[in-house]
């Protein structure tokens, strides 16, 4: 046998999206949706029933994205079983992370490609319309899902008392909004031209959502930019500067399958090269998990450093890019990615092609295997109509707040003379040397960002800045007096400003007005 490296391909995609779940008694669980997604992946390679059968034996590899939905004891051995899938010696189900499945499909070609696996499946789902409809109508848990002997650890998230805990900062509602703010006061934008750019942003993005049968707001009018970018009791703000309609919206069935295996077995199966899609390379790695130890909030060397090197690994560079998905559970992401690799926002070559979690919908954990997949499909279609140049796509997939970042890179043709990565090029994590933290903060403070969490009602409940004291060191605290408030929620950039900070009560309180603290 020869030791050469096999040439991995994608041969099988496949998503489901469930819209009608709403009040339905068989609404499906995630379990189902990915079994859904499987059956669809082995039916796109166009396979004869016998070949397809002589496929779905061969599978010996399945990776399962962890999903918010139902926490299955171990998800990648029902799937087995479901499948009868008894050569599986290789079964993994990933941590919680949006980066996840750019990881386990990345992972997935490497096994392939080192024939550690022979047919390598990845695949993810959320039923969260699902379970909030048997919420909603006081069926739970409900009677078809497999059953679970702890269903307490699905809305468990309890974290250990720390900085963020004591201030109550942490959510990512709460510290994407930090990194636009940086960011914009970085390149020095107003707070109108920042806020208008996101809504222009997300409002292309709605269209091209629109367009996806796969996408949760598919058949529905898009949302425009000034429905987006103006807050109305419909679109309240969340965390400034991010109304509801750029954030992610999360209640939605979905879910999609990758189906990889050799450039052998699928010649031996007769899979047509039409369907063929070749990996070519990938990289991930993560920041510090305490997003207040990280050097600055305007920049993200996990995402960037990932971005780098999965082209480097694959061969490429951003101009042979041809197909672009960023992660974009809220407007920064994109952003801060077409920053780095210095593409226009509003350019020939679109940064999106699902639309983002807020119009597509936020899949937990999965949505970027639905970017893999449409990737893919649209890759196909380039096959079929373009020259023998080959044409490229790239995933880029965000996990936690801006902390674990994967990035995946596919093509029309394989790389000559050029074997898959045999290894991630990233460590697992970044090393840097973080600020000192002031927990109990005192004296005078710059600010380094800042945002306002928002009631129903409309107005400021809470204020959050991270900020340097006159010694360096960083604090995290709190706003609460309604002055530093009102300042804080104005159309003034307030990053770089000075004010005061105290400790009080095991909390660090921030204000412009040392009385007043």
């Amino acid at each position: 046998m020869s030791s050469a490296p096999e040439i991995p391909v994608l041969v099988g995609i496949g998503d489901i999206n469930d819209r009608d779940a709403k009040g339905r008694e068989d609404a499906p669980e995630p379990l189902t949706l990915m079994l859904r997604a499987i059956g669809a992946a082995i039916q796109d390679t166009a396979l004869a029933p016998e070949a397809a059968q002589k496929l779905q034996a061969a599978i010996d590899s399945v990776s399962v994205v962890a999903n918010w939905t139902w926490p299955y004891p171990n998800a990648p051995e029902l799937l087995v079983q479901r499948l009868g899938l008894p050569g599986a010696v290789h079964t993994t189900e990933s941590h919680h992370g949006g980066d996840s499945p750019g990881q386990l499909f990345d992972e997935a070609a490497r096994r392939v490609a080192y024939k550690k696996s022979k047919v390598a499946l990845v695949t993810g789902a959320e039923a969260l319309a699902s379970l909030e409809s048997f919420k909603k109508a006081k069926k739970f848990p409900p009677p078809h899902w497999t059953k679970l002997n702890d269903h307490t650890s699905i809305w468990d998230r309890t974290r250990p008392e720390d900085v963020g805990t004591r201030h109550f900062l942490g959510a990512p509602i709460q510290v994407y909004p930090l990194y636009e703010a940086a960011f914009r006061a970085h390149l020095k934008q107003k707070l109108q031209d920042n806020h208008k750019e996101s809504a222009d942003l997300y409002a292309e993005f709605a269209q091209i959502a629109a367009k996806s049968p796969f996408s949760w707001s598919y058949g529905k009018e898009p949302e425009t930019a000034e429905s987006i970018g103006t807050v109305t009791k419909r679109n309240r703000m969340i965390c400034s500067p991010y109304p509801l309609l750029m954030n992610a919206f999360n209640t939605v069935n979905l879910s999609a399958a990758c189906i990889i295996t050799t450039t052998t077995f699928a010649g031996e199966l007769g899979i047509p090269e039409s369907k063929r899609i070749y990996p070519l390379g990938g990289a991930g790695t993560s920041d510090a998990a305490r997003f207040w130890e990280r050097p600055n909030f305007h920049h993200s060397r996990s995402l960037s450093q990932s971005l780098d090197a999965a082209l480097k690994a694959s061969n490429v560079c951003t101009e042979d890019i041809d197909l672009f998905d960023f992660y974009s559970c809220f407007p920064i992401v994109p952003k801060l990615a077409a920053h780095h690799l210095n593409l226009p926002l509003h350019g020939p070559r679109p940064i999106t092609v699902l639309g983002g979690l807020t119009s597509f919908g936020g899949a937990g954990n999965n949505y970027s295997m639905h970017a893999i997949t449409e990737i893919a499909r649209q890759l196909r279609a380039k096959k079929q109509s373009s020259s023998s140049k080959p044409a490229n796509g790239l995933v880029l997939a965000n996990g936690g707040v801006l902390s674990y970042h994967h990035t995946v890179i596919l093509s029309t043709q394989p790389q000559p003379d050029s074997p898959y990565p045999a290894w991630n090029p990233l460590p697992s994590n970044l090393d840097e040397d973080h600020p000192v933290i002031e927990e109990n903060a005192e004296g005078s403070g710059i600010i380094e960002t800042y945002t306002l969490q928002f009631g129903r009602d409309g107005s400021p409940v809470l204020g959050f800045v991270v900020g340097r004291l006159q010694s360096g060191n960083r604090f995290v605290a709190n706003v609460e007096d309604g002055y530093t408030l009102q300042k804080l929620g104005g159309s003034t950039e307030q990053v770089g400003k000075q004010g005061f900070v105290v400790s009080e009560g095991g909390r660090n309180l921030f204000s412009f007005k040392l009385s007043k603290i």
